[in-house]
């Protein structure tokens, strides 16, 4: 087959080298032309994806250099050359929720430019229950002047990958499509099986591989669902560890013990969820069904958790952050990937500046002039410090000890990531986790939904 990606980005161009390992001739469109350029050279043009830099070197070049991937800025003249396309593209959610399509509605607009009948057209960007039927196909009919269905086929199949690893997950993870015609979802699985390969899963009644779920809305619902079970079981956790840590309660271990049986699922709590899905698809599930109220009050939850975290680090300061060198380890939403999307640090960072503390910022994926692009003081280990608040699970910092901060009188940890042991003589916190023989004061004896106001937000 010949193939078009859309959208060479964290998502698009592992697809793109997958597709291309596979056997078929893959053309990657992206609208940013540096990244064309490094793609079409064979360099990562973003790092932290497994096996991305050695794969990309095995393809790129384009069939006319022995490859059998290349990228373009021209969308619409890939398409016409292509007898599949996979649509990548991001779209944003405003703090009200409400999804902003104008790069998705500019992409859909180059394709039907290049549509031509025959082709499948799939978007795997997670998109609001109902919009494959009715904006992606409206919008694909009238600027080609072709009929879905039967001059060419629509389908969504969301991306359930994780940034960092996506090759291994799109072998573990079954690939779901849902099309808007009987013959699309059959064109779909047909293609979907020709570019995958998945491992085993005896744990699958279904087994593992491409799973048609009936409809172009069910395959939206179902990533939707996910990802919103996820934020809400992780809004969960963190009342959970603001009621526990209140009455001196270890909620790991009452976790541990609840999920040692097979029906609890609990999550941990932490200060802050962060990146593209977690935060975001939730809003766009509220989108659809605004009288969802569970998800409505878990996405409060989460959200508040930074200001919640600031709100011990003021209690365990002795109620006052005015004046001191408070430092934010990570501005990464997760450890181990230099990615900013919704993470907690800005929240974090907003509410520290807030309680009066000089914040400065830490994380080894980054350097102090990104650092400072954010509007961020740096920190480098060693400089003194008054307090200290994990923000990200970085490997790097699991080692850590009150030697790497002189004069740090607090540590919060927001991860559970640092040992304590390493801290003797600190004042020690972890969100969710009481200090043992000590009352949590100040922002522990706060519910999370009032966090705000402890931190002096």
């Amino acid at each position: 087959m010949k193939i078009t990606v859309v959208g060479l980005g964290k998502i698009g161009l592992p697809l793109a080298v997958q597709f291309a390992r596979s056997g078929h001739e893959v053309f990657g469109a992206d609208v940013n032309a540096s990244v064309v350029e490094q793609v079409n050279a064979g360099v990562e043009p973003f790092p932290g994806e497994a096996h991305l830099g050695e794969y990309l070197k095995e393809v790129a070049g384009g069939a006319a250099e022995g490859g059998r991937l290349s990228a373009t800025t021209d969308t619409a003249v890939a398409v016409a050359d292509s007898d599949a396309v996979v649509v990548v593209v991001p779209l944003f959610v405003d703090d009200q929720a409400r999804p902003d399509f104008g790069w998705m509605d500019s992409a859909t607009q180059d394709i039907a430019r290049g549509l031509k009948p025959g082709t499948l057209v799939v978007y795997e960007t997670t998109l609001p229950v109902g919009t494959t039927r009715t904006r992606w196909k409206p919008m694909l009919e009238a600027g080609s002047g072709l009929v879905e269905g039967s001059d060419f086929h629509l389908v969504f199949s969301p991306e359930r990958v994780l940034t960092g690893r996506v090759f291994e997950d799109l072998r573990k993870y079954p690939k779901l499509v849902g099309g808007l015609s009987e013959e699309g979802a059959a064109k779909a699985v047909e293609f979907y099986e020709a570019v995958l390969q998945f491992d085993e899963r005896l744990d699958l009644q279904r087994g593992n591989g491409v799973w048609d779920l009936g409809s172009a809305e069910a395959a939206e619902m179902a990533k939707l669902a996910e990802t919103t079970y996820r934020d809400v079981n992780i809004g969960l956790a963190n009342q959970f560890g603001a009621f526990a840590a209140k009455h001196g309660i270890d909620v790991y271990q009452v976790i541990e013990a609840s999920n040692s049986q097979p029906y609890s699922h609990i999550h941990r709590p932490g200060i802050a969820v962060g990146g593209h899905c977690i935060p975001v698809y939730p809003r766009l599930y509220l989108w659809n069904d605004p009288d969802a109220t569970v998800v409505r009050a878990a996405r409060e939850a989460n959200a508040a958790m930074p200001a919640y975290t600031v709100g011990l680090a003021v209690g365990a300061a002795g109620g006052d952050l005015s004046g001191k060198r408070v430092v934010v380890l990570g501005a990464s939403y997760r450890g181990g990937v230099k990615e900013t999307a919704f993470s907690g640090v800005f929240a974090t960072v907003q509410a520290l500046r807030e309680a009066g503390a000089a914040v400065l910022v830490h994380d080894p994926m980054y350097t102090a002039d990104e650092l400072k692009g954010f509007g961020w003081d740096s920190y480098e280990l060693g400089q003194a410090a008054d307090v200290v608040v994990v923000q990200a699970d970085h490997a790097e910092y699991a080692g850590l000890s009150k030697d790497d901060f002189p004069g740090v009188q607090v540590v919060v940890d927001g991860r559970r990531l640092l040992d304590k042991e390493k801290f003797e003589g600190v004042r020690f916190l972890v969100v969710g986790q009481a200090e043992h023989g000590i009352s949590e004061q100040g922002g522990a004896d706060l519910d999370v939904a009032g966090a705000a106001q402890g931190a002096g937000a």
